[in-house]
């Protein structure tokens, strides 16, 4: 075999992932578990891991109650509207009660805040973001985990949880491999915290060659938040609502800091504003609720994210892209100019680099935006992921079942992109689920729920010899290449993942499809996933980063099957700017005014969908 050591570990608390979610859930765990062993499991290294990794500049979900800016309600009433009505508002609300108190402990952990020199209070970029010098945002907090948990394992990749032998459906730890050593890792532990991340690169991106990496999400955000929860048959929510993204053209900048703070706007190629063209004829297609053009409705609520896109693609494919981000007129102030510059330098590098490299001076033309490939995270403003439950004191019955943030495996806990229902999380918000989670981790254990665990030897070798089954079959097979990397006997990882991203892309509505999909087309794409499903049983890795990046394809192929099923299964166009079914044009909220939950069976493979009641706890007001 390929390994070259077992080691074991038996512990309360395994934190999977050490983002910003898996970072709260280690510092939160050692306040309420004491007594208790808690180990952090991370397949890059904790101190730049996750989506904050190259650093942020702005934390984009703080209420600031303090100041009398906005409470928890207003929250949820904005993110509502952003999903188009569909968001789990107990969990939302909860994460908005909690977030201040992050954004605060990480002030006090050294992060630098900006100030308003007036009033005192934070810096706001928009109405929920507040601004940053967070180049190192993610070693800042690290430390904090970092002292909180028992230890810490850099460079292992987590590819399956371990299933409890003496009671059904309870987790019961988790298996992986040091992706520099090979060393075979096995987790006994009494919870598990999944901190993992979104799906980057289930869908072909628009950068393709050596330009590949350079996407919006994290790219090594292999959808193992999904992988793993999908394969132990926990529930998921809300799949199907994946998100595009307007950026800057090829670097992928964010746009928010543009928008937010200097101000600027977009026109059409001829210098023309476009989006209030396309807003009536949406209207007919998502209701008056959502987009009240007639009564300037949307003038005093933020335009839905998807709807802005959807005016984006709509100007595009009549012929007047491309669509440019007016700078010319903000970065003659020298003072916004800098701002401009450093929102990149301290975030998004690359794009900074690229306007250098081709002589795009923001001050003196205006750069080029696009929308993105679809990614698959729940963090940011989308709301799929598992289907958890929440706080007893909000949650009514049918999205509560005992501990919050627990997933319909005992024992597994959510945070971040791994819950569902809870977008505008962002980086504070999946801190704050992080701690929610391990809070009730805590409870967990100590009200005797993880009693008796057993797991077998055979369960431990049986997923060793899974894990390490592509290095195996290329060693057997690899004297049979043909020409370059072509072998009848394998598929290696590259390839595996250029299919993956084929289907998504024409099938399950990608780029090159703008965005449209449709029954027929959805159940094709399945059919040619079960055949990719066959053939990952023959992936060859030549040696263990080839083996890495096996099992991240895998976990993104589970994501990918994830998102197939929801999205047939939602017959509508829920969030037209993010995916069209083309044979469901319109918004129905008689029919589709509902939660869709999955679960995929570990046996055999087959999906369950069902409906799950939206509730709409906050009250409506107008704002």
């Amino acid at each position: 075999m390929a390994y070259q050591t077992i080691i074991e570990d038996n512990i309360d608390i395994l934190v999977a992932g050490a983002g910003l979610g898996g970072t709260g859930a280690a510092w939160e765990a050692r306040f309420w578990g004491q007594d208790k062993k808690i180990i952090i499991a991370e397949k890059a290294n904790i101190d730049r891991s996750g989506a904050v990794a190259q650093g942020l500049y702005a934390i984009n979900c703080y209420m600031g109650t303090r100041f009398g800016e906005n409470n928890p309600e207003d929250h949820v009433r904005y993110a509502r509207m952003d999903l188009m009505g569909m968001v789990r508002e107990d969990l939302l609300f909860d994460m908005a009660r909690h977030v201040d108190s992050a954004v605060h402990q990480f002030e006090e952990w050294g992060l630098p805040l900006m100030k308003d020199p007036k009033k005192g209070n934070y810096l706001r970029e928009g109405r929920w973001q507040i601004m940053i010098h967070g180049e190192s945002y993610k070693p800042i907090v690290a430390e904090a985990a970092k002292k909180s948990a028992d230890k810490v394992y850099n460079r292992i990749c987590v590819t399956h949880l371990l299933m409890d032998e003496s009671k059904e459906n309870r987790v019961a730890g988790a298996v992986g491999f040091n992706v520099r050593t090979g060393n075979y890792h096995v987790f006994k532990s009494k919870t598990v915290i999944v901190g993992a991340g979104g799906a980057s690169n289930i869908y072909k991106p628009r950068s393709v060659g050596e330009g590949a990496g350079r996407v919006w999400y994290a790219p090594w955000s292999s959808g193992s938040a999904y992988g793993l929860m999908i394969g132990a048959g926990a529930k998921m929510t809300q799949m199907e609502n994946k998100i595009v993204l307007a950026r800057f053209k090829d670097g992928y900048g964010p746009v928010g800091a543009y928008f937010l703070h200097l101000k600027t706007y977009t026109q059409n190629c001829h210098g023309e504003e476009y989006e209030s063209n396309w807003f009536p004829g949406l209207t007919e297609m998502v209701g008056k609720e959502y987009l009240d053009t007639e009564n300037q409705h949307f003038s005093h609520k933020p335009i839905p994210t998807c709807l802005r896109n959807h005016a984006f693609i709509s100007e595009v494919n009549a012929g007047r892209g491309p669509i440019h981000m007016v700078t010319m007129e903000a970065f003659q102030d020298p003072h916004l100019e800098e701002i401009g510059w450093h929102n990149f330098l301290g975030m998004t590098v690359g794009q900074a680099v690229l306007w250098a490299a081709t002589d795009v001076d923001p001050k003196n033309q205006n750069p080029e935006l696009t929308t993105s490939e679809p990614y698959v995270m729940g963090s940011h403003a989308t709301g799929c992921g598992a289907w958890c439950s929440g706080p007893e004191d909000l949650s009514p019955p049918e999205y509560f079942w005992g501990y919050n943030r627990m997933t319909t495996v005992e024992g597994l806990f959510g945070a971040g992109d791994a819950v569902g229902g809870t977008p505008h999380a962002f980086s504070s918000g999946s801190f704050t689920e992080g701690r929610l989670a391990a809070k009730a981790a805590c409870r967990y254990i100590d009200d005797g729920k993880a009693e008796n665990i057993r797991v077998s030897d055979k369960q431990i070798t049986d997923r060793m010899e899974e894990i390490y089954k592509p290095m195996e079959h290329y060693k057997i097979y690899r004297n049979e290449i043909v020409a370059g990397t072509v072998n009848p006997n394998y598929i290696n990882p590259r390839q595996g993942l250029d299919r993956l991203q084929k289907m998504m892309d024409e099938y399950c509505g990608g780029v090159t499809v703008n965005y449209m999909t449709n029954e027929k087309l959805l159940n094709i794409g399945l059919q040619k996933m079960k055949l990719l499903e066959e053939d990952l049983e023959k992936l060859g890795a030549a040696d263990i980063h080839e083996l890495l990046r096996s099992w991240e394809l895998k976990h993104r192929h589970l994501a990918a099957e994830s998102v197939f099923h929801h999205t047939l299964f939602r017959k509508e166009t829920r969030w037209p700017g993010y995916y069209y079914r083309g044979d469901a044009m319109k918004l129905n909220d008689k029919d589709w005014h509902v939660l869709t939950v999955s679960r995929r069976d570990p046996e055999t493979g087959e999906y369950t969908m069902e409906k799950a009641p939206c509730y709409h706890i906050v009250s409506e007001k107008d704002e």
